[in-house]
């Protein structure tokens, strides 16, 4: 089952880069989310796409958003990709992929895990959803735009 614009986003709970667990029940009623989910650590697309969240979580964070990256790799890998590429958002742990799947984000080119950003309003409604492999920018800024129109 793939996530779609007006369906309630699945709950999860997930450790961050520092073991710490993260739900995306607790930022219900309070911000927005824009969940992203990204195939590996380290890569030259997810590298790309994670620093241009990290230009612009500023402004994310101004249009009452929180940013969150997934993907399967390990609190570990998440926290040496945060440090060395200074990324200020929480990168949560989905070993197994448990979580992309519940949200259908499941693979690209039949192998690859999928590289898809959701818009989750405060009420856990999913606002907007981004899907693209190589338009790694174009998670960011429409995104963005699409929040910004929001409020």
């Amino acid at each position: 089952m793939t996530i779609k614009v007006g369906d309630i986003a699945p709950d999860f709970s997930l450790p961050d880069q520092n073991g710490s667990s993260v739900s995306l029940q607790d930022f219900r009623g309070q911000k927005a989310v824009v969940l992203y989910f990204y195939p590996k650590d380290d890569t030259p697309g997810c590298t790309a796409e994670s620093c241009a969240f990290r230009d612009k979580y500023e402004v994310f964070k101004s249009a009452g958003a929180e940013v969150i990256g997934v993907s399967g790799d390990s609190s570990q890998s998440h926290q040496q990709f945060a440090t060395k590429h200074n990324l200020p958002f929480t990168l949560l742990s989905d070993q197994g992929n448990k979580v992309r799947n519940s949200y259908g984000a499941t693979t690209a080119f039949g192998f690859i895990p999928s590289r898809v950003t959701y818009v989750i309003d405060q009420s856990g409604v999913v606002q907007y959803v981004f899907d693209s492999m190589l338009n790694f920018k174009g998670h960011v800024e429409e995104t963005l735009k699409k929040l910004q129109q929001s409020n």
